[in-house]
């Protein structure tokens, strides 16, 4: 963690570097993995140990967590969760996209284009994309769960055909609408109020923007992390696992957005509403417009990111 002095001699944290941020996105992501409760114990060297990166960048994580209020650092036991998984957010950390998010959306960007060679060497692709082996294969690890890419013999890679087409969007939205109105009505189901609040301030900014093609990729980001948070809130960690999964593949074939500001509006309001309801304890007919909405775009033929 880079770090200034302050005019007491004490140190001010500042941005961290991109490997710190890439630590602490990760942390963050094994936090809700993992559904870590509120009081478990972190320390440098478990951290290095569980995400295999020396103990100088997991150390300057933790204090970064720490001084964003997620952790709090104990004498001598390091460092305890202060959070629920809901409520660990890379958002509320103001930390910029990981690399390997970054990367992440370079690939798709170029595959679903036609730019990228069939088959392609992990020293072509570090390469091309300019990154290092370990931002890489974290990278390739990932399009190999949702199936995008396979590992050839030796150290080369091959681009799977793109299968997401009309009848597998279908599929996926018809597997949402079982699973998302479900884990509303989880018996666990317990929704941050610093999380619902956070969500709701961002999707009324959305709506005020002047709407601008660039704007795309911050809609989906935030529409996918709406998704996520109320699956995470669910307390059901295979059902916050299933969403991630979707997410991943949306974000990897769908991230443009072509509908312009009016399907956008229609999407913010009608998270909006479903928030509504939940702050009012009604769930019930909060599953029931999370179901609505997710038919009403899968019978509209848009792109993924609509929701």
């Amino acid at each position: 963690m880079n770090t200034t002095s302050s005019r007491k001699g004490k140190p001010l944290l500042v941005e961290p570097t991109p490997l710190q941020r890439n630590v602490v996105a990760r942390i963050v992501e094994m936090v809700q993995a993992q559904a870590l409760p509120v009081g478990t114990a972190m320390t440098e060297l478990s951290v290095a140990r569980d995400l295999g990166v020396s103990r100088t960048p997991a150390r300057a994580a933790l204090a970064w967590l720490a001084s964003r209020g997620m952790l709090e650092r104990k004498t001598g036991e390091g460092f305890l969760t202060v959070q629920s998984p809901a409520q660990f957010s890379t958002v509320l950390l103001d930390v910029p996209v990981a690399d390997s998010d970054r990367l992440f959306l370079e690939i798709a960007r170029e595959r679903n284009a036609g730019d990228l060679p069939t088959d392609m060497s992990e020293a072509d692709l570090m390469r091309r994309f300019a990154v290092t082996r370990p931002t890489l294969l974290r990278v390739l690890a990932r399009l190999a769960e949702v199936g995008m890419v396979e590992r050839r013999t030796g150290h080369g890679w091959h681009l799977l055909p793109n299968d997401h087409d009309d009848a597998a969007q279908l599929e996926s939205y018809r597997f949402r609408m079982l699973v998302e109105p479900a884990a509303l009505l989880e018996p666990g189901f317990a929704m941050p109020t610093a999380w619902l609040e956070q969500m709701r301030q961002r999707h009324r900014a959305m709506l005020q923007r002047k709407w601008k093609d660039a704007d795309a990729i911050d809609l989906f980001e935030m529409n996918a992390e709406f998704h996520e948070g109320l699956a995470a809130a669910s307390g059901n960690r295979f059902l916050q696992m299933a969403i991630q999964q979707q997410n991943r593949m949306r974000r990897f074939v769908n991230y443009d957005w072509n509908h312009g500001r009016e399907r956008m509006v229609v999407s913010c309001t009608e998270h909006l509403e479903i928030m509504d309801r939940l702050e009012a304890g009604e769930r019930d007919v909060a599953a029931a417009l999370m179901r609505r909405h997710l038919e009403k775009a899968s019978t509209t033929g848009e792109a993924e990111s609509a929701t």
